[in-house]
């Protein structure tokens, strides 16, 4: 019996905190103008694409004591944001990456509760941790959590949140002509939550939302984040976008879900994206040749350079041979700024990968910097991008993709006027929205109203 086709989801990330975007492209547009927002959730939007993906600042992000000179400059609060955008679309999805190191379970519960209103069921929350003290230092209780710490807080935040959503069934609100509204259980958004990391209660005051809860996404890559995911979240959002790695990590997640009572079907996995469009195969290779040189400038290299090297590199010639001293090891006193500082676990190690790497192919600092900090993962003509997703898909690497254009906020649009058309044709993705919620454009349950049993896939 042939295994059944699956059918792709797609989305759309907004940039901004990351070096993907070509800010020298004359079309790259503002990151704060709300006009930018607009275009970019409406052109997804007009794709039927699942929903628009958000990411965080926290802090401007340093390097050597001064304002990170490669990355925005700025980025608007997520809610506000994505609570505007309800207003100006109508299907699409509204994901905001909200951090649970330094927030607090009633205030984050209470803003998802208010867009899933606001957006009549479409809101979503992408849940992360923050192990970067220098960004703490923006919050009064700013500092440094191991690891476990906080994956434990960030569990007990979200269960607490859970708490908090599921205090309101949906039907204690009754409205009476002649006495006005009241509530049929007096006991309505009543709620207590005690642990080493919260000790709350009282009355949750947001009445239960279109989808009961906010879809939870989950972008973590260690041991502690699958767990986390395979355990509480409905996506994990993956830097796994190639065949042999998606397959690994795609089977890695979705085997977890058993010991939780979950199925495959349960937990999506959403890989991030990029993707160079031309007319040709070879037009779109040398359109990626000049994207990669755009985004990894001269100092751009020397920057990631000093990232892994925990040192002033500012006078190496990055298109010479890496530095022949090694990385500084120890606390990163170049970079400051989670999203900044790449995370190397053994810095020594990679920095000699990097030098064979570098001597096998002859590469110069920056040739070598191009390979080694990001990769184009659909490059082509429209046929050729439409195959190449559909073949990750079918081959369980992914369920679909988070497309990260390279310019903002058009950079979409070829994508959905060049690719979206060639998936429908194959019957792969939808032609119009089937449902009016987040949880209906991914095919999960509604914690209202659970699901049907179903084998196991995937």
């Amino acid at each position: 019996m042939s295994k059944p086709t699956k059918q792709i989801h797609l989305a759309a990330h907004f940039p901004g905190v990351n070096n993907t975007t070509v800010w020298s492209d004359p079309a790259s547009g503002s990151h704060i103008d709300f006009a930018s927002f607009v275009h970019f959730a409406q052109t997804a939007e007009r794709g039927k694409f699942d929903f628009m993906f958000l990411a965080e600042g926290l802090r401007l992000r340093e390097q050597g004591g001064a304002i990170y000179d490669l990355d925005v400059v700025g980025r608007p609060d997520t809610f506000t944001v994505l609570a505007a955008l309800a207003a100006v679309t109508d299907r699409l999805g509204l994901t905001g990456t909200i951090n649970s190191t330094f927030n607090e379970p009633y205030e984050v519960a209470r803003q998802f509760a208010s867009l899933d209103h606001l957006s009549d069921g479409r809101a979503a929350w992408n849940v992360v941790t923050s192990w970067d003290a220098f960004t703490g230092e923006n919050f009064r209780r700013g500092g440094f959590l191991p690891e476990h710490q906080r994956y434990e807080r960030a569990e007990s935040f979200l269960a607490a949140a859970h708490t908090l959503f599921d205090s309101w069934r949906g039907d204690e609100i009754i409205a009476d002509k002649a006495t006005g509204v009241f509530l049929s259980d007096p006991t309505a958004g009543e709620f207590s939550y005690h642990n080493d990391h919260f000790d709350i209660s009282g009355r949750f005051n947001v009445p239960r939302s279109p989808q009961g809860r906010p879809v939870i996404f989950q972008a973590g890559d260690s041991d502690h984040g699958r767990e986390f995911a395979a355990a509480a979240a409905d996506a994990i959002f993956s830097r796994h976008g190639t065949l042999e790695a998606g397959q690994q990590f795609f089977a890695d997640v979705k085997g977890r879900l058993a010991k939780y009572g979950r199925r495959h079907s349960d937990l999506l996995i959403l890989p991030a994206a990029t993707f160079v469009l031309g007319d040709t195969d070879a037009e779109a290779a040398d359109i990626a040749h000049e994207v990669r040189l755009a985004q990894v400038s001269p100092a751009t290299a020397i920057k990631f350079l000093e990232q892994l090297w925990n040192r002033d590199l500012s006078d190496h010639d990055p298109d010479g041979p890496l530095p022949s001293v090694d990385p500084v090891v120890g606390e990163n006193t170049i970079a400051k700024g989670r999203a900044s500082v790449r995370m190397y676990r053994d810095p020594i190690a990679t920095a000699n990968e990097w030098r064979a790497k570098a001597e096998a192919e002859n590469l110069t600092t920056r040739e070598l910097i191009i390979e080694v900090t990001g990769r184009q993962n659909f490059i082509g003509s429209p046929t050729t991008v439409a195959e190449q997703i559909d073949h990750l898909v079918q081959s369980d690497a992914s369920d679909g993709f988070i497309l990260v254009p390279h310019v903002t906020p058009g950079g979409l649009d070829p994508f959905v006027d060049k690719v979206v058309p060639l998936l429908q044709e194959r019957g792969v993705f939808r032609t119009e929205y089937e449902g009016t919620t987040l949880r209906d454009h991914l095919d999960l349950a509604h914690p209202d109203r659970g699901a049907e049993p179903a084998a196991a896939t995937g």
